[in-house]
C-alpha cells in the first residue's frame, strides 16, 4: 500500500491550498492587457495589396461626399480636389504621406494610471461598445428601454473584471431629454463609474470642449486645466460616415474638436454589406478601408501623429431577411481580416466582435461570440470594441452577459498568448523529479509556482463534476453571473473623483445622475 509522504513545506497540505488560490500580482497574471495576437492571418500580403490599392483608387477618383468646409480646404490645399458633384478626390500620394505622419502607437491613460493601455502593433485589448436602447434586466429578466442608471452600473460591473481593459458605453440613456444632457451625462455617468479607460460618442461638436473641461476638473479640479490633453482616459467613437463614401456632417464637425482638445479617436466606419456596402467581404473591406483612409488624412492635416485607431467595422446582413447578424461566420472573418489588414498597413487596429444576436445570454450567444472574438483577438485587433456584454444584434445589453463575457475573453486572451517553449517549460528536470519521487506533479514546487501564471480560473464558469454540482445548487452560469452583478451593485460606490471636483462638475453642467447603490 501506497503511503502518502508528508510534505515539508511549512503548513502541509492547507498551505499549499492556500498558495494555490492566492492570485498573483497583476503583472505575473496568466492574461494581461496587450499581449500580442497576430497568428491568424486570413488574407495572403497580394490580397491585402489588392484591396489597399482598390482603396486608393476610391478615394482618388470617386472620393468622399458631403465633406465639411475645413476639410475641403485641407484636402485641396494639399492636391486633393472638390469636384463639380461635390465630392472630395485624396491624392494617392496624399494619402500615402498622411499614413507615414499617422500615430502608430499611443498611450490610452485610464483615470488609475494602472489601467493604461498602449495601443498598437499587435497588442491586443478587450473593450465594450456599441448603441444599444434595451436593457436585460438583470432583477426581471425582461427587455426594458435603457437609462442613465443602467450606463453607471454597467462601468460599476466592468471595474470588477480583469478580461474586459476598457469601458466605451454599451447603451443609450434614453431618459435623457436632450442631446446636451444626453452627451454630458453619458461622459459623466462612464467617467465616475471606472477608474479604467472610458470611451464616448458626440451628438454636437460644441459639447466636445465643454466635456474635455469636465474631464480636467475630473483630474485636477480646475476647468481652465489642461491635463485631459497630457493624460487622455476618453477615446471617442466616431461615425464619421454614412455609406458609402459620405461623410457625416455632424460627425466630422465633431471629429475636428475632438482633435483640438487632444482627445483619441477610433474613425468607425460601420458599413452593412449588401446594404451599404458591397455584398462582397472583399468589397466591404475595401469601402471600409478607403473611408477610414479618409478619415485619416483629414485627422492628420490637422494634426499630425494626433491618436487614432483605424476603426473597420464592416457588418453583415442576412441577405434573405435583411436582418444584421453579428453573430456570424462572416462577421467573424471580416473583422479578423480588418484587423490584419489595418496592422499590415501599420496603424492601429480596432474592431467589433461579440456581437452576438441571441436575445439571451445562452449558447446560441456563447458560439457566436466565441467565435467573432476569438479570431479578432487572433488576428491582433489593438482593440476589440463590443467584445462582451452585448445581445440582439447590438440592440441590447445585459449585466450578466458581461460578466459571463468575461470569462470569456480569458480564455479567448488565454489562447492568444500562446505557448512559451524554454528548458524550464519544457520541464525535463521536473518530470525526472517526479518520477524518482512521489509519482504525481501536484505538490511539485513548479506546479504551484504556475497555477497561478500559466492558467486562467473563471469567475462564474463551472468546472464541478455532476454530482457536486448538484449539491451546489444545479445553478446555470447566468444564475451565477446575476449574482456577481448584485454583489458588485450591493458594493461602495466609486470613489476616485474627489466630492470637491465632482460638486464644481455638478455646478457647471447638466449632470443627472444620481450616485446611489
Amino acid at each position: 500500500m501506497n503511503e502518502e509522504i508528508p510534505s515539508k513545506r511549512a503548513g502541509g497540505r492547507s498551505a499549499r491550498i492556500a498558495k494555490r488560490a492566492a492570485p498573483p500580482p497583476p503583472e505575473s497574471r496568466a492574461v494581461k492587457p496587450g499581449m500580442s495576437g497576430g497568428s491568424f492571418q486570413p488574407l495572403s500580403i497580394p490580397q491585402m495589396e489588392k484591396i489597399f490599392d482598390s482603396a486608393l483608387d476610391l478615394l482618388e477618383k470617386i472620393g468622399m461626399a458631403q465633406a465639411i468646409p475645413e476639410f475641403v480646404d485641407l484636402v485641396t490645399s494639399n492636391g486633393g480636389t472638390f469636384t463639380s458633384e461635390e465630392r472630395l478626390l485624396f491624392p494617392k500620394d496624399l494619402v500615402r504621406s498622411m499614413i507615414d505622419a499617422a500615430a502608430k502607437e499611443f498611450t490610452l491613460f485610464g483615470f488609475d494610471e494602472k489601467h493604461n493601455l498602449e495601443i498598437g502593433g499587435d497588442r491586443v485589448h478587450f473593450s465594450t461598445g456599441g448603441a444599444a436602447v434595451l436593457m436585460l434586466d438583470h432583477e426581471t429578466s425582461s427587455f426594458r428601454e435603457s437609462q442613465l442608471k443602467d450606463i453607471f452600473n454597467i462601468g460599476r460591473v466592468i471595474e470588477q473584471l480583469d478580461n474586459i481593459h476598457l469601458y466605451v458605453r454599451t447603451v443609450v440613456a434614453r431618459d435623457m431629454e436632450s442631446s446636451r444632457e444626453l452627451d454630458f451625462n453619458t461622459a459623466y455617468a462612464a467617467m465616475i463609474s471606472t477608474t479604467k479607460p472610458i470611451g464616448t460618442s458626440f451628438f454636437h461638436p460644441d459639447h466636445v470642449h465643454e466635456i474635455s473641461q469636465m474631464f480636467n476638473i475630473a483630474l485636477t479640479g480646475d476647468p481652465d486645466s489642461d491635463e485631459f490633453r497630457k493624460r487622455p482616459f476618453c477615446i471617442a467613437n466616431n461615425t464619421f460616415v454614412v455609406p458609402p463614401l459620405r461623410f457625416a456632417e455632424e460627425s466630422t464637425l465633431c471629429m475636428a474638436e475632438q482633435v483640438r482638445v487632444g482627445m483619441p479617436i477610433t474613425l468607425l466606419s460601420a458599413g452593412q454589406a449588401g446594404a451599404t456596402s458591397p455584398a462582397t467581404l472583399a468589397g466591404s473591406l475595401t469601402q471600409a478601408l478607403a473611408e477610414c483612409l479618409a478619415a485619416l488624412t483629414c485627422v492628420n492635416l490637422l494634426s499630425p501623429g494626433h491618436p487614432c485607431t483605424m476603426g473597420m467595422w464592416p457588418f453583415v446582413s442576412d441577405l434573405r431577411t435583411g436582418a444584421m447578424s453579428g453573430g456570424s461566420g462572416e462577421e467573424a472573418i471580416l473583422n479578423a481580416a480588418a484587423a490584419q489588414l489595418v496592422n499590415w498597413i501599420g496603424l492601429p487596429s480596432g474592431v467589433a466582435a461579440g456581437m452576438a444576436d441571441s436575445k439571451l445570454p445562452d449558447n446560441q450567444a456563447g458560439h457566436e461570440k466565441g467565435t467573432t472574438v476569438t479570431l479578432a483577438a487572433q488576428a491582433g485587433a489593438n482593440i476589440v470594441f463590443e467584445s462582451a456584454g452585448m445581445l440582439a444584434s447590438l440592440l441590447s445589453c445585459s449585466l450578466e452577459a458581461l460578466v459571463v463575457d468575461n470569462d470569456m475573453l480569458g480564455s479567448i486572451a488565454r489562447t492568444v498568448r500562446g505557448i512559451e517553449v524554454d528548458d524550464e517549460s519544457v520541464a525535463v528536470e521536473v518530470i525526472k523529479d517526479v518520477i524518482e519521487g512521489p509519482g504525481h506533479f501536484l505538490g511539485h514546487p513548479q506546479t504551484l509556482e504556475v497555477m497561478q501564471t500559466e492558467y486562467v480560473y473563471p469567475l462564474v464558469g463551472d468546472r464541478l463534476s455532476p454530482d457536486d454540482w448538484k449539491d451546489a445548487g444545479s445553478l446555470d452560469v447566468r444564475v451565477r453571473a446575476n449574482s456577481k452583478v448584485l454583489e458588485i451593485l450591493s458594493s461602495s460606490l466609486p470613489s476616485h473623483i474627489s466630492s470637491d471636483a465632482d460638486s464644481l462638475i455638478r455646478e457647471m453642467f447638466p449632470i443627472r445622475l444620481i450616485l446611489e447603490n
